[in-house]
């Protein structure tokens, strides 16, 4: 018996040491963690249980059967993170440089249906150098094996992948279905086409990091979601992001302890600036809204005119979408208004109340906008906030005009409850523009146009370019005093917290995409 237990302390010791001791000292010299060190500083300590740890390749192609490697380059299980069942599955860079096989596909396909029928969060922990091309055919059957599952668990449990090193090729289409995607700055890259086809193809040089790093797609693609400095970043930034999401989609995120106190915030009264067009920040505003410190930006770096994030109030995970009047004045164009879709359907897949914060001019006028289709991607907004069905809250703080007022929470779409600031400006357009087209022939046979156009627009402000009409016809169900609005919040929210809605049964809608 001691024989045949040497032998499998052997098989394990052989197993958690990767590629071997070189391999594990290269990737540290690349300021990166292996696979199973990521994995034990993300788990609960010795929480992890590790599935198909003694698993190898089948390939006997090009000599491979000559190098077998227990565990195949990948490292599956479950364990929990604070307290919470989670599943994980880690790339180990060490062994054939990560890259996906059969039978490593086979191991990753096997905890995602064990996390999908128990009913918890699939984190994927990518480093990989693509496919193995040893295996041909079969490594990319298990890419289209796992892209599978992905779809079949969107909606379902919570999708979060970190990218912690190359994810090239077929690679970068699991990440680019789940919900959320981490990069490691310097260290990690995705892309479809590596530099050297480009080169080939476009004649055009790009570095790896110029092409697919992380700032690149935090700032210019969207592609991440979240960036991090190094992999311990990484992996606390997973942590606290996990902490908002609740188990799957029958559960709502467990709400952390809180007592209420005087939810009067003074501050808000002085956050917009008295003059219409000039900008203040709106995460002063949210500040001021939320739970202390509880704000977690999701695409911080891309589509700036839009914010988007998780928070928590009185306790319970809210999720926020909020016009920016910093950036380009808060307008909506292509890339805020995909930013805002799909937060806020991710929000309504997982049971997350919605607080909509509106200071909007209207949607970025021009060629570049049109051509690029604003219209597909402004009604991808309007149509994600129309089918969630999550209590959804929403304030204007100052600007609510034309288009971008119905899609942004207006009660017309489905919002349950509608507060507006005093000093909120709601109608088809600003007070200048609607004068010059309303009044322009009495401005024109003036004779001074200049000071009669100032007096039509004071005119036209009086009357539109306030809450009071909305509010008149229901369309804002009160107008509040900025240092009430936690208050207001924390009562509506909790107020809809049995929220049902029934809607026509169909097999899906066709979101235009």
């Amino acid at each position: 018996m001691s024989d045949k237990l040497d032998k499998l302390n052997e098989r394990i010791a052989l197993a958690h040491l990767g590629g071997g001791q070189k391999r594990i000292e290269k990737q540290h010299a690349k300021k990166k963690l292996t696979a199973r060190e990521r994995i034990n500083y993300l788990m609960d300590e010795s929480s992890f249980e590790e599935i198909g740890l003694l698993v190898t390749h089948r390939t006997t192609d090009f000599g491979m059967e000559k190098e077998i490697y227990f565990g195949d380059g990948v490292i599956t299980g479950y364990g929990t993170i604070n307290k919470r069942l989670v599943y994980v599955y880690a790339q180990d860079f060490t062994v054939f440089g990560g890259a996906l096989s059969e039978t490593h596909a086979e191991k990753i396909c096997k905890i995602m249906d064990m996390a999908v029928k128990v009913g918890a969060p699939i984190i994927g922990l990518n480093d990989s150098g693509g496919a193995r091309i040893q295996e041909g055919v079969k490594s990319l059957g298990g890419y289209a094996d796992i892209f599978h599952r992905n779809v079949q668990a969107s909606g379902v449990i919570p999708q979060i992948s970190a990218i912690m090193g190359p994810c090239a090729g077929g690679a970068v289409y699991s990440p680019a279905i789940t919900d959320f995607t981490m990069m490691v700055e310097n260290t990690s890259y995705m892309f479809v086409t590596g530099p050297n086809v480009v080169k080939t193809v476009t004649n055009e040089e790009v570095t790896s990091e110029e092409l697919g790093g992380a700032l690149t797609h935090a700032s210019k693609s969207g592609v991440a979601h979240k960036t991090s400095a190094n992999d311990i970043e990484c992996l606390e930034d997973l942590k606290k992001l996990l902490s908002y999401l609740p188990q799957n989609n029958k559960e709502i995120t467990e709400k952390l302890n809180f007592e209420p106190k005087d939810e009067i915030r003074d501050t808000l009264s002085n956050i917009v600036p008295d003059n219409p067009n000039k900008p203040y920040d709106m995460h002063e505003v949210i500040s001021g809204i939320i739970d202390e410190n509880s704000f977690y930006e999701i695409h911080k770096d891309y589509a700036e005119n839009i914010i988007v994030g998780f928070a928590r109030l009185g306790g319970r995970s809210i999720g926020v979408v909020a016009n920016q009047p910093m950036f380009l004045a808060g307008v909506l164009d292509v890339n805020s208004s995909k930013k805002a879709a799909r937060f806020t359907r991710f929000c309504d897949c997982f049971n997350i109340p919605l607080l909509v914060l509106v200071d909007v001019p209207g949607f970025l006028p021009g060629t570049d906008q049109e051509w690029n289709g604003i219209i597909v991607h402004g009604a991808k907004l309007l149509y994600a906030l129309s089918e969630a069905t999550v209590p959804k809250i929403t304030v204007i703080t100052r600007k609510a005009y034309g288009g971008a007022y119905d899609v942004m929470n207006s009660k017309h779409i489905g919002a349950d409850l509608n507060y507006a600031w005093p000093g909120a400006e709601i109608a088809v357009m600003g007070a200048k523009g609607a004068s010059e087209i309303i009044f322009r022939r009495e401005i024109a046979a003036s004779d001074n146009p200049a000071e009669k156009l100032a007096e039509k627009e004071a005119e036209y402000s009086e009357k539109f370019a306030n809450p009071y009409r909305a509010a008149r016809r229901g369309f804002i169900d009160e107008v509040i005093l900025p240092q009430n609005t936690r208050r207001k919040l924390l009562k509506g929210f909790s107020m809809l917290e049995a929220k049902k809605v029934s809607r026509p049964k169909r097999k899906h809608g066709n979101i235009p995409l």
